[in-house]
């Protein structure tokens, strides 16, 4: 079998290159297909040796002509970043999805695995722990990265419906944690204190890159494709909300939900904060999800959630953050003193640039 992978040269795809690459292993148990090539597809070539490096923007329609000879396309070239605007970030990652399905179906490449999230199933302080991995999706499609993922799920449905040869599967990672991430999540950590919200307990669920990278590669070699196409990837179980904190060192503040949400959404409308209302749910509501296909089919996570938090906390760039956005040290020390302190301070921000931008246009 011939596997190619976008985003080769770095993260989760980088990683993805070296297990296809890897001799033994996977390749060897019951049921699994041996990879003979692993095409290597990005704007750049890395250094993963042994792959055929073909260079290529997956936003750009010649990627047809990349994938001669190719059973299976992994794309993971997605953009998650939270300092790229909103807007263009959807619009790569839509054009990137599209392109991928159109050029392998123009090519005829049998099967096509595409990554998103857990997000699409919606943070809901009434969630079960842990929600079943076939639960409808129940989510806002706002401008976050989970509009995101929800189009590129749609966008799956429409090729399954129309290229009938073309199998594709969804994988949906629980939120990532590994080197190098700067992410909503990993920020939240970064915080001065812990956001909470009142009246309810978050449990929390992550996924290192290192097991999504083994959990794909899993996929590939046992051609595992999920109830409907779609099927979750994540650490066992979950953490509660008193044991994370104890990992992460950190005290909690406690913000009624309306205050914290609203505060949220009028710090994202004026640009302060990167990440929307809709986003920050999933940072004080449970979104568990059991990952019964991967465990049903014999893979098993290398890392639990208190590791996979202890590998955050170790990641972290050191540099303070409040819903989403990074702090100054005086906002950090305001932050720090009390949860009022950091209401107050998030509520006053905002309307402090809502009043310098009357005064401009005055």
């Amino acid at each position: 079998m011939t596997v190619a992978v976008t985003g080769a040269a770095t993260g989760v795809g980088r990683l993805l290159v070296e297990r296809l690459l890897a001799a033994g292993g996977s390749d060897s148990t019951a049921g699994s297909t041996r990879i003979d090539r692993v095409v290597a597809l990005d704007e750049q070539r890395g250094d993963a040796d042994g792959a055929v490096w073909r260079i290529a923007d997956v936003r750009d329609p010649r990627l047809a002509s990349r994938l001669t000879g190719v059973d299976v396309l992994v794309h993971t070239d997605d953009d998650r970043s939270l300092e790229r605007p909103s807007r263009e970030r959807r619009a790569r990652n839509i054009r990137a999805a599209q392109t991928v399905l159109t050029a392998a179906a123009a090519e005829r490449v049998p099967r096509v695995v595409l990554v998103t999230g857990t997000m699409v199933y919606g943070a809901d302080p009434a969630n079960p722990v842990p929600l079943e991995e076939t639960a409808p999706l129940r989510t806002e499609a706002g401008d976050g990265l989970v509009g995101d993922f929800l189009e590129i799920e749609e966008l799956a449905e429409r090729a399954r419906r129309g290229h009938p040869g073309l199998s594709v599967t969804v994988v949906r990672p629980a939120p990532l944690v590994g080197p190098g991430l700067d992410t909503l999540l990993s920020r939240h950590f970064s915080a001065p204190r812990l956001l909470t919200v009142k009246g309810c307990e978050q449990s929390w669920q992550f996924c290192h890159v290192e097991d999504l990278a083994s959990a794909l590669d899993f996929v590939v070699r046992h051609r595992i494709d999920g109830k409907d196409g779609s099927l979750a990837v994540g650490c066992d179980g979950a953490l509660g909300q008193a044991e994370a904190r104890e990992i992460a060192g950190l005290r909690a503040f406690e913000l009624p939900a309306n205050l914290a949400f609203g505060a949220t959404r009028r710090l994202h409308q004026v640009g302060i904060t990167p990440a929307p209302a809709s986003d920050l749910r999933f940072l004080v509501y449970p979104c568990v999800v059991d990952c019964g296909t991967l465990r049903g089919a014999g893979w098993r996570p290398a890392y639990g959630n208190a590791d996979a938090l202890r590998a955050l906390l170790d990641a972290r760039s050191g540099t303070p953050a409040l819903v989403g956005r990074t702090l100054g040290r005086k906002e950090a020390t305001i932050t720090a003193a009390s949860a009022a302190g950091a209401a107050v301070a998030a509520i006053g921000t905002a309307a402090a640039v809502r009043h310098l931008r009357k005064r401009r246009r005055g």
